[in-house]
């Protein structure tokens, strides 16, 4: 018989009452006092156990050192074919004979036989890949291998087919016609001709928003749930995005069509691996392959992409005759805009830094110390290709700049810190400036005070902005060397120079004449002096009245757009949370909304994201939302805002390149890889 003791009592009720405590907390974070509990091996939950440490590739460790996926000169338009039924491959191959460009061949190989390609009936082939993969995620996990593997980031087109029989659809209820009657279709309207080839590839080419295109009577709607709704729901999650009207579903049904490459590509950012693909069963509904294919309906006008069916494309097809030709292979590319992400130089070692924050730091200091502020949270932010660089390396910056060039973008915007005649995180440019690299670039003045709490206002100065020692004039003596630089950037002829905080020289018009005067004086020619759009309380262009002495502004998010409240109560916050928690989709609202109000002196801009956790942890400024469909979407919005300018004066801004810190990171990370990027150049080039 069991002793009870008073010591005894007092465990078990502290016990029961830690229980109790947990419960509750569970029940206020997930509506069950058992906690996050998930329904499909795609949960966000399961998602968020996944989170941390070495990451899952999402496809095979030997594709890395397969050389028979290198390929140096890849085409603009990738098939990718999956194959399950081998005695199907064949018609399959006849058809693409009317592709009229080259086009690089992706095969998924599902069946466990041996492929042979027919290469030489296919004229415009270029190069072959063929996959052995598992009959895991039926085409639809093997795909997201290949965009997870990187293989589909080249190509602007992509036509996705696979071997398809379909035998429930003869039992379907709302659907007439058998598999075999639906497969002749899709293959007819996708590839039944050269010219049906070509009128497709002359929308995409001519039309900017298509993002794919299918067979008729294949974009179906809500109707088409069965049982995907809460897959779909979780998978967005890992996007921060939500469901908001399910009944405006649409999407491609049978998974076979012409799609932009970068709605394919963006699919990298769901870090989709093997475990989230149900194992194969026969289930003709209710797995994370059939909630893959609604989703990409969902991505696709989250973009701001839409879709269409081929009768649906109607004679724009003739009014573009040839526009095709876009897509040959080494066709020129020409950009709708330039577009200018600021460039952060805090990635070397310096003596006040290193008197500031101790021996060694720069700004991977700040962001591998972040700690993750909800669930499924992004921190820290790490970086994959480019690694944590050194900027006083100049390797570092040709690496910098052949990514940029290679996804659209025109130059970096230098964020140049100049106090009182000193300059600080100098040496990115002055090697810059020395080297013979192909980079344009301009500056931004980031004339604010460096305090310790990374807000640029006036406590705590570490070093600050003294004009009545240092005249604000001779700024321009201090540059002067790079604007004369023959790949520093212009607007009009004229040389960018960008000023943060113009208000903080209350003779800001007489300082900006002298600049003028000695610009032209040293051979510069005509300045372009833009201020940056922050509030007043920033020392914005509102202090200074009528008389400014600018010739623009330029957007600066989220500086000047509404702070709408995320759904801070859904994402669980860490109960040490004291921060702002702000709403990434009302931003990009608002900003768009703007956008169609600017003056042609006033130029837009976008941000990737906003999350200052890694400088300010508990405290920070985050917006909830960020992802690479969004953002395209955004930086989409803005192009077509500024295509009524001059063409010299198409000019969007981007926060940021490499503000990592801050998380507004083009760079490729590992939560994202490179979508971000491949969004931007969707976006810009046509």
């Amino acid at each position: 018989m069991t002793k009870v003791t008073k010591t005894g009592l007092v465990r078990r009720a502290s016990y029961f009452a830690a229980r109790g405590r947990n419960a509750v907390a569970n029940l206020v974070a997930s509506g069950s006092i058992h906690g996050y509990q998930s329904k499909h091996c795609a949960d966000f939950n399961e998602y968020v156990s996944r989170l941390g440490g070495r990451q899952n590739s999402g496809f095979p460790d030997h594709w890395r050192v397969d050389d028979s996926l290198v390929n140096d000169d890849p085409a603009r338009i990738a098939v990718v074919i999956h194959c399950f039924y081998p005695e199907l491959m064949e018609e399959l191959f006849e058809h693409l004979r009317a592709i009229p460009v080259d086009f690089d061949l992706f095969i998924t190989n599902a069946s466990e036989q041996e492929l042979t390609v027919p290469q030489e009936r296919l004229p415009h082939l270029g190069h072959v890949s063929v996959v052995e993969v598992a009959n895991h995620g039926r085409d639809i996990f093997p795909t997201v291998q290949l965009v997870n593997a990187g293989l589909l980031d080249p190509y602007d087109i992509v036509l996705k087919v696979h071997t398809k029989r379909s035998p429930w659809r003869e039992e379907h209820a709302e659907l007439a016609g058998d598999g075999a009657g639906w497969k002749d279709q899709l293959l007819s309207d996708l590839l039944g001709s050269q010219q049906r080839v070509q009128e497709i590839l002359n929308a995409f080419a001519s039309d900017s928003s298509l993002g794919l295109v299918t067979a008729d009577d294949c974009v179906v709607g809500a109707e088409f749930w069965g049982g995907d709704q809460h897959i779909v729901e979780q998978l967005l999650r890992r996007l921060e995005l939500s469901l908001d009207d399910p009944d405006a579903l649409r999407f491609a049904s049978g998974s076979m069509y012409w799609i932009r490459g970068f709605v394919l590509q963006g699919l990298r950012a769901l870090n989709l691996q093997h475990a989230d693909f149900d194992e194969e069963k026969g289930q003709v509904d209710g797995t994370t392959a059939h909630a893959v294919e609604r989703l990409l309906g969902i991505l696709t006008e989250e973009a701001g992409l839409r879709m269409a069916e081929v009768a649906e494309l109607g004679g724009r097809e003739a009014e573009a005759a040839g526009a095709y030709t876009r897509f040959e292979r080494g066709a020129e590319r020409y950009a709708r805009a330039q577009v200018i992400p600021f460039y952060l130089p805090q990635f070397h070692d310096s003596p006040q830094n290193n008197r500031w924050w101790g021996q060694g730091f720069t700004e991977w200091s700040n962001v591998t110390a972040a700690i993750p502020g909800y669930r499924g949270h992004y921190q820290p932010k790490l970086p994959t290709e480019l690694g944590f660089y050194d900027l006083a390396d100049d390797e570092v910056r040709r690496k910098q700049a052949d990514l940029a060039r290679a996804h659209g973008i025109a130059g970096f915007m230098y964020y140049y810190y100049w106090f009182s005649g000193e300059r600080l995180l100098n040496v990115p440019i002055e090697r810059l400036h020395a080297s013979d690299l192909d980079q344009p670039y301009c500056i931004m003045w980031a004339n604010e005070n460096w305090t310790r709490r990374w807000d640029g206002r006036a406590a705590d100065i570490l070093i600050g902005q003294d004009y009545t020692r240092v005249p604000a004039q001779t700024f321009i003596d201090d540059v002067m060397e790079f604007l004369l630089d023959p790949r520093y950037m212009r607007i009009g002829g004229k040389a960018v120079l960008a000023v943060y905080r113009p208000a903080q020289m209350t003779n800001f018009p007489e300082v900006v004449a002298t600049w003028r005067q000695k610009a032209r004086d040293a051979g510069v020619g005509e300045l372009y002096v833009l201020a940056v759009a922050v509030a007043e309380e920033f020392d914005g262009i509102q202090s200074l009245g009528g008389q400014t002495g600018i010739d623009g502004t330029l957007q600066f998010p989220p500086h000047n757009l509404p702070w709408v409240a995320g759904p801070a109560t859904e994402v669980g916050l860490d109960s040490r949370w004291r921060g702002n928690f702000m709403s990434y989709q009302e931003t990009v609202k608002a900003s768009l909304a703007m956008a169609g109000t600017l003056d042609d002196s006033e130029y837009p801009g976008a941000m990737v994201a906003f999350d200052n956790t890694a400088r300010r942890q508990w405290t920070a400024d985050t917006w909830y939302g960020s992802n690479p469909y969004t953002f395209r979407r955004w930086v989409a919005g803005l192009i077509d805002s500024v295509m009524s300018r001059d063409p010299e004066e198409r000019v969007v801004f981007i926060n940021a390149w490499n503000e990592w810190a801050e998380s507004a990171v083009l760079e490729p990370t590992t939560r994202f890889g490179r979508t971000f990027l491949l969004a931007l150049r969707d976006a810009v080039w046509c």
